[in-house]
């Protein structure tokens, strides 16, 4: 009886022990992601992490993107989400996953400390990870997500390209007419222009928004979302008319209406065209075809003075935390740690991407930098207080490529865009009726 009463005690004092600092999955953090570029690097700073807090941080990857959702959803359903992870869905099911009970609001901890986490930041980045006050899906207010990294999609050109054409390879365009200037040049000397993933229809739309708040201002485009001003209004038809401007003056790389981005950076990549619109991701991309490549960043060109030119841009990847974790605590405090800095400029130069903390600016490569500066004229329509409804978003973007093969005219394309807006309002009132 002594014996047992021995054995019984210690094992009370093991449990106690044990409940102390709970234990989850092996480890004191758990973090799914998808990210293979940035797997190696994550490791390096697991172990780092490590050794300055003595906390156990374990990253496992499931890839590709497909199938790390999938495990997510499944795991969702059972309660068995790790500590950390990411949510790569639309905002609706972002909204799905925090009404479910299993993603954390983390804007007590942003606004801590007066705020310093928060401040640390990109703004704009952050905003995507936040809901506002009213917003459509019923969610609490506040921030849910940290941006890890963060992205922007500009122009980028050849610096010996333009060289070769006689334009200044420090000084690229940036009017309207300077860049239908730049392009005769460019065909001059028999240099290709502008490649990118236009076969890939969300890349037109990314720059036609850019055209929309440069032409008309963020007030008028969001008004047309909200029903009030139609696509046949004249700063819409300029819009689409600067898409006809560009194949007008052989801008355009041969095929750029059915390309895949991955083919038109291979193509930029190779020097056979000068001009490119792509994502900030390109840095990695580009350096991996062609380290020696020589090439600079631009906003689009500007259209109408009297207002910015807006891009698109914000969180690249983001790391939620579960809410249902006992080491939630924990987890908050890795990811304080993981987007210091330090970190952030360890993630910029090992993997080639924006970092999501402003204050590591001045420790990344020069090419990501010219990206960084212009992340404050950044906006995304996950962040717009309205939305456009998806087949109109559909019949504006392939209209676009309708008028760069030359079957329809920017006016044709303005009356089918509104024609099928007003078609979905219809269908929308019908069925709240």
């Amino acid at each position: 009886m002594h014996r047992f009463r021995s054995i019984l005690a210690i094992f009370i004092i093991l449990l106690m022990a044990g409940c102390g600092k709970p234990k989850v999955k092996g480890a004191d953090v758990v973090v799914w992601h998808w990210m293979t570029d940035r797997d190696s690097a994550f490791l390096a700073l697991a172990e780092k992490y490590n050794k300055e807090k003595g906390v156990d941080v374990k990253f496992e990857l499931y890839a590709p993107s497909e199938a790390y959702s999938s495990k997510i959803r499944a795991a969702a359903q059972t309660n068995a989400l790790p500590e950390v992870f990411g949510v790569m869905a639309e905002k609706r099911d972002f909204a799905a996953y925090i009404k479910a009970g299993h993603i954390s609001n983390l804007t007590g901890y942003m606004d801590a400390q007066d705020g310093a986490w928060k401040k640390s930041l990109f703004e704009k980045p952050l905003a995507m990870n936040a809901f506002l006050p009213g917003n459509e899906f019923g969610v609490d207010p506040g921030i849910y997500g940290v941006p890890i990294d963060v992205t922007n999609i500009l122009f980028l050109y050849n610096k010996d390209l333009f060289k070769k054409a006689g334009l200044d390879p420090e000084n690229p365009p940036k009017t309207w007419p300077e860049f239908l200037a730049a392009g005769k040049k460019l065909k001059a000397a028999g240099i290709p222009g502008l490649v990118s993933g236009w076969g890939e229809i969300w890349m037109i739309d990314c720059l036609a928004s850019n055209f929309a708040f440069n032409v008309m201002g963020e007030e008028k485009v969001i008004e047309t979302i909200r029903g009030n001003v139609p696509y046949t209004d004249p700063d819409w038809v300029r819009v689409f008319t600067l898409f006809k401007e560009m194949k007008d003056n052989s801008l355009l790389a041969s095929g750029i209406v059915t390309m895949v981005n991955k083919t038109a950076e291979l193509i930029f990549a190779n020097e056979q065209a000068a001009l490119a619109f792509n994502g900030s991701w390109c840095v990695n991309v580009y350096n991996g075809m062609n380290p020696k490549l020589n090439y600079g960043v631009m906003l689009p060109p500007v259209v109408n003075s009297q207002h910015p030119m807006i891009i698109w841009g914000g969180a690249g990847s983001s790391f939620v935390v579960n809410e249902k974790s006992p080491n939630k605590e924990q987890a908050v405090e890795f990811l304080k740690w993981l987007t210091a800095p330090e970190q952030q400029a360890f993630l910029a130069i090992e993997t080639k991407n924006l970092p999501s903390n402003k204050n590591s600016l001045s420790s990344i490569p020069p090419i990501l930098a010219e990206f960084a500066k212009h992340m404050d004229n950044t906006t995304h329509p996950n962040t717009f207080p309205v939305s456009e409804y998806p087949l109109v978003i559909e019949a504006f973007d392939k209209g676009i490529q309708g008028i760069l093969i030359g079957e329809k005219t920017p006016e044709q394309i303005a009356q089918e865009v509104e024609a099928m807006k007003q078609k979905q309002k219809k269908a929308a009132q019908q069925s709240q009726n």
